[in-house]
């Protein structure tokens, strides 16, 4: 450890921004990388793991309604309603779960988020007809509501400035790497109908939804709410990643205030909320109905969940490349508006195809160009709000963005039953992605020239 590291104040316990200087040395930013890189390997993982789980549970009810729907008696447009239901769940307790989890720390709240919605995921297994199928997905929201935008602001308490991009970007990995594992996984798990007088969607539901209970009482002892509750840091490590973030916390807060008010007044937001909106319309609407659109290919359930695991795993990778492009740019909306743009245009052209195998291409690039936006996107808003800015801000952003969770899959079951096919919802989803694209090109990038100062 260098003089100058070993000689540095102490700010890990630091309340006073006044009394920060105002700068790094050389010395202190090498260390405070290193910090980083290692908490990165440390945290990254597990959070990582979490969210395949989560996105495997909120989504995984597209695969049991190959049967289910069925079973109970749904029309497409019952069952878009119902499992949209969810994010309106979501959308009620969002700000609240996030304000609760700033005060008692992520260990203990993601651990309570996870366990209540792995309980009621597996719940969802007895449902008996469209009324307590809606009920059973809205609870669900309920239960979950907090833990992406938890995510999100974790990482502002642990990662800064183009760290937390690369960050996001990994946690995001695990939106496709969910439909990679979980989409084959749930083809099998349809081959388990009657065994123990379950029938297939039963046995899909109960399955998936006890990974989340398990993680949930690992959080308890995994995760650190701050750098400097962190057992595996040294005091050294602590204090200068303190030291890094505040600089940069400061600096946003200088520019963009850090009250839950300044939160709620900037206009911002709301349209950050927005975009968001319309690249959610598109993402849980070509999710959820994904698997019925590839049963029309004529295919086995098995074979659905190995087709519908293709987009994501092309997507995975697409997803890395691009945040690393935009990461390095000068200027990241381009990147952003770009890639939804992409996928608007690929949607449409699937709705307009019938050959299985080019429309499964078509699918692919807009399932890319989805996960390329939410790659990209998450960046921006962390690089202007932070404090309680960040914890209710991120949360509106998500909240309101998971409206777009019921519009999607209640848009495509209504417009189908009317239509008879998929064509015209997925024209109609592509245009609310177009719509996304041509307003974040409009919006720019609120956070620019804010952030880290350099090292000294």
């Amino acid at each position: 450890m260098s003089q100058s590291l070993r000689e540095a104040p102490s700010f890990a316990d630091n309340k006073d921004a006044g009394s920060i200087p105002s700068s790094m040395s050389a010395a202190q930013h090498a260390e405070s990388e290193r910090t980083l890189a290692r908490a990165f390997r440390r945290i990254l993982p597990f959070i990582f793991a979490c969210y395949v789980i989560s996105y495997l549970d909120r989504t995984n009810v597209g695969f049991a309604a190959l049967t289910m729907n069925k079973d109970l008696g749904l029309t497409a447009q019952q069952f878009g309603v119902g499992a949209g239901l969810f994010f309106i769940g979501y959308f009620f307790f969002e700000i609240p779960s996030n304000l609760i989890m700033q005060k008692v720390g992520a260990r203990i709240w993601i651990a309570r988020i996870m366990i209540t919605w792995g309980l009621i995921s597996m719940a969802t297994a007895f449902v008996v007809g469209p009324k307590s199928f809606a009920a059973a997905r809205f609870l669900l929201g309920i239960a979950e509501a907090g833990f992406t935008p938890g995510i999100y602001l974790y990482f502002t308490q642990w990662f800064p400035g183009k760290w937390r991009a690369k960050v996001t970007a990994a946690f995001l990995v695990g939106i496709p790497v969910a439909n990679m594992i979980g989409s084959p996984v749930s083809g099998a798990l349809l081959q388990l109908g009657g065994l123990h007088g379950l029938r297939s969607w039963q046995w899909l539901l109960l399955m998936e939804g006890l990974p989340a209970i398990a993680l949930g009482v690992a959080c308890l002892f995994i995760l650190a709410d701050r750098p400097e509750k962190a057992r595996w840091l040294s005091r050294e490590e602590k204090d200068v990643l303190a030291h890094r973030l505040a600089l940069e916390q400061r600096s946003i807060a200088g520019k963009h205030g850090s009250s839950l008010r300044d939160a709620m007044t900037n206009w911002r937001v709301f349209v950050l909320a927005f975009i968001n909106f319309c690249g959610i319309v598109g993402s849980i609407g070509v999710g959820l109905w994904m698997p019925q659109i590839i049963k029309q290919f004529g295919v086995g359930h098995a074979t659905v969940g190995w087709l519908a695991a293709i987009p994501y795993a092309l997507g995975a990778v697409v997803m890395l490349w691009w945040a690393r492009l935009a990461n390095r740019a000068a200027h990241r909306i381009p990147y952003v508006a770009g890639a939804l743009f992409v996928a608007a245009a690929a949607l449409a052209i699937s709705a307009m195809l019938d050959t299985p195998l080019f429309k499964l291409v078509a699918l692919c690039v807009t399932v890319s160009g989805i996960l390329a936006f939410q790659a990209t996107y998450w960046a921006i808003p962390s690089g202007f709000l932070t404090g309680r800015a960040a914890a209710g801000g991120i949360a509106l952003i998500v909240s309101i963005g998971n409206l777009g969770g019921f519009v999607g899959p209640s848009m495509i079951g209504a417009i189908k039953d009317r239509s008879g096919g998929f064509t015209v919802p997925l024209l109609a989803v592509a245009a609310v992605l177009l719509l996304g694209a041509l307003t974040i090109a409009w919006l720019g990038d609120p956070g620019a020239g804010v952030g880290e100062e350099p090292a000294a």
